[in-house]
């Protein structure tokens, strides 16, 4: 059970109303109702989890590899559930999503496998020079920016929605997709 209740549109000052559902799945999202019970806050995470969405200049397949293996480091159960339907529905395999878990990653190109690991050195707080210039030689400047900032929005929102106890709005897929069988 959420340890802040969930709040309905009806509850939010009107130019918020429309932050509680998801621009993907265009539903309601119990993330987005816990923390609109500070509409500013919500606002200003929806702004800049957005923009690192957008602009961290990895392609989908990339990003939700990152944001993948940042959920699952920090055992975020709600954004694992959320990521593994949004990574399947832009075609990564199962496979690929489990070899997250198992932190077996030979089956990923290099620059995949790159990404990976310099995200998880990110939330690790492990960053060193060579993790920084293999990144920078396989992506270029502009995208270690763009996972770094990725890798620290999905901490932040790990944390926050552990801290705060959100339950997935369907059964947990399972950290091996077991909630799948």
């Amino acid at each position: 059970m959420a340890r802040v209740p969930y709040v309905d549109e009806a509850a939010l000052p009107k130019e918020h109303q429309d932050l509680l559902a998801s621009a993907l799945q265009g539903k309601e999202l119990n993330s987005y109702r816990a923390i609109g019970n500070n509409p500013a806050v919500l606002y200003g995470l929806r702004t800049f989890l957005g923009s690192l969405w957008r602009d961290s200049g990895l392609d989908p397949d990339q990003r939700e590899l990152v944001v993948l293996a940042v959920s699952h480091e920090v055992e975020s159960a709600y954004e694992w559930h959320q990521h593994v339907a949004i990574a399947r529905e832009i075609g990564i395999a199962d496979r690929d999503i489990l070899a997250i878990v198992d932190g077996d990653l030979g089956q990923f190109d290099t620059g995949d496998k790159t990404l990976i690991r310099y995200a998880l050195a990110v939330v690790r707080g492990t960053v060193d020079d060579e993790s920084h210039d293999a990144l920078v030689a396989a992506h270029g400047p502009e995208t270690v920016v763009g996972v770094a900032a990725l890798a620290s929005g999905y901490l932040l929102v790990g944390r926050l929605l552990g801290a705060l106890d959100i339950e997935p709005e369907s059964p947990f897929v399972g950290w091996r997709l077991e909630g799948d069988e």
